[in-house]
């Protein structure tokens, strides 16, 4: 929940480490205003050691719940390294939180956005389904108009010829595939089993059963 922005307060109202805090402020954006969601007194305590500072920094996770970005004044050492268990975004600001809330919430938009950006243009690759058998499917590239396409998928991995044969599930056999395959040290065998549902086998020449 990116709207949701947990921060460690002290007792002035502004930003504290964790080590100087009396609560955890987990504020919510509502109709365009920040509101307090949830908070709980915490400070952590440095006398007990390392062990007594991850049990109680394992106290926060339920509080925490959903919530992913936390901002404190300061966030070193074991509260850094836990929050990073938790799969915190972390930041450090100085004063009070109307102050910073909402320039974080518009990076933490924006890394999403990129992230789903990235993820979604993310190139596949052949899956090994066992020693040097590989199969891909790029039925869904070929559907599709994401910006990859089939050469950019295939060609690399072709090329490098780290593999004994590779299976091909495609609508239709790309016009860049059958020149590839019929030059060089590769072999292709084609079944067109539907209308938009072929399969190409890719061996290397000598490896022919």
């Amino acid at each position: 929940m990116a709207e949701h922005i947990a921060v460690c307060m002290n007792d002035n109202g502004v930003t504290s480490s964790l080590y100087d805090s009396s609560a955890i402020v987990i504020y919510q954006k509502e109709l365009g205003n920040w509101k307090i969601f949830k908070d709980k007194k915490f400070s952590l305590d440095k006398q007990g050691g390392m062990a007594e500072m991850r049990r109680q920094m394992a106290e926060l996770v339920p509080f925490l719940d959903q919530c992913k970005v936390f901002v404190g004044e300061s966030v070193v050492g074991v509260p850094y390294f836990e929050l990073e268990k938790m799969q915190c975004s972390i930041w450090e600001f100085e004063g009070e939180p109307l102050s910073f809330l909402d320039y974080v919430l518009e990076q933490e938009e924006s890394k999403a956005q990129e992230n789903a950006v990235q993820g979604s243009n993310a190139i596949p690759v052949p899956v090994e389904r066992e020693n040097g058998v590989y199969y891909i499917s790029i039925k869904e590239i070929q559907e599709n108009s994401g910006g990859i396409t089939s050469k950019q998928v295939l060609l690399p991995f072709i090329r490098q010829g780290k593999f004994y044969s590779l299976e091909v599930l495609c609508n239709h056999i790309p016009p860049w595939l059958e020149a590839e395959l019929s030059v060089g040290n590769l072999i292709g065998r084609v079944e067109k089993l539907a209308p938009t549902e072929t399969h190409v086998y890719i061996g290397k020449r000598g490896c022919e059963t």
